[in-house]
């Protein structure tokens, strides 16, 4: 079994290496022996989990990168080779959404076609360019550095690539159209590239991670003041069977799983890992 789950000395590379979900996977997989490229548009953000990392022994490197940006990803494509000779493993964790690109109201409501109050968001008043920065952001800053540090593992005869979606991608959420059909997206895409790379060896699945509270929705979920759950946070804790949200730590084990010769025979697939979520209907 130790065999099967093995990550030392295996190059793992992740995007929003930084953040609260992928610096906990940055984390894990360098606490089982592989060496880490953390890879975030925020460098202070990448050089405080390269340092976590490095200060409990293992081995990472700290890279600033705009995901949507080629040239970025190509320098960083050098200076990981450079450092590591390799690359076995892709976390696309890179990903978010833009307050424009979200409405106020879970529902259309007759005010809507009337609405001028900036302070409310309706369908009607969506900002076409943040839906289109929220599409940009997810999916294709998925798609380039698959195309990009895909064609290393392309080369070498082999890896493993796996990509963010998000639950939002497998039940529609309220509020959140251009996130929802950018992660759905992501999720297609999966699919279409592990049967693209397949005869190269690489393998490349997604997870669908439910609700964790994370700097970027905290505060949607539970209230600034009391900590408690807002009216939001209190509907996805009612249909999340295991009645509670998250913890970064509970993605380790399916990641671990897909990245290494444990799933060698898994490819195109979507895990959800949301405490049940996607197989409640609510009643």
């Amino acid at each position: 079994m130790s065999r099967l789950f093995d990550v030392q000395g295996k190059t793992a590379v992740i995007t929003g290496g930084g953040g609260v979900l992928c610096g906990e996977l940055a984390r894990a997989l360098a606490g089982e022996g592989a060496r880490v490229a953390v890879l975030d548009y925020n460098a202070e953000a990448a050089r405080k989990v390269a340092g976590e990392i490095r200060e409990k022994g293992g081995t990472a490197l700290a890279v600033q990168v705009n995901v949507l940006e080629k040239e970025d990803l190509v320098s960083a494509k050098e200076l990981i080779l450079k450092e590591f000779g390799k690359i076995d493993i892709l976390i696309n964790g890179a990903g978010g959404n833009h307050p424009q690109a979200t409405t106020t109201r879970e529902h259309f409501s007759r005010e809507d076609l009337e609405e001028v109050n900036s302070a409310v968001q309706t369908f009607f008043t969506l900002d076409p360019e943040a839906v289109q920065s929220v599409f940009n952001l997810n999916f294709l800053g998925t798609f380039l550095p698959g195309k990009i540090l895909g064609e290393v593992m392309a080369a070498q005869g082999g890896g493993v690539i796996l990509n963010v979606s998000s639950m939002s991608a497998l039940r529609t959420l309220t509020k959140v159209p251009a996130y929802s059909a950018a992660k759905a997206a992501v999720s297609n895409f999966t699919q279409w590239l592990a049967v693209y790379f397949a005869p190269a060896g690489i393998r490349v699945n997604a997870i669908a991670p439910g609700f964790f509270l994370t700097e970027q929705n905290r505060f949607l979920l539970t209230d600034r003041e009391t900590g408690g759950l807002t009216e939001r946070g209190k509907k996805i804790i009612d249909h999340t069977p295991m009645g509670r949200f998250g913890n970064p730590e509970d993605l380790v084990g399916t990641v671990l799983w897909l990245v290494s010769d444990a799933s060698n025979f898994v490819t195109g697939i979507v895990v959800p890992v949301d405490g049940g979520f996607s197989a409640f209907s609510g009643v």
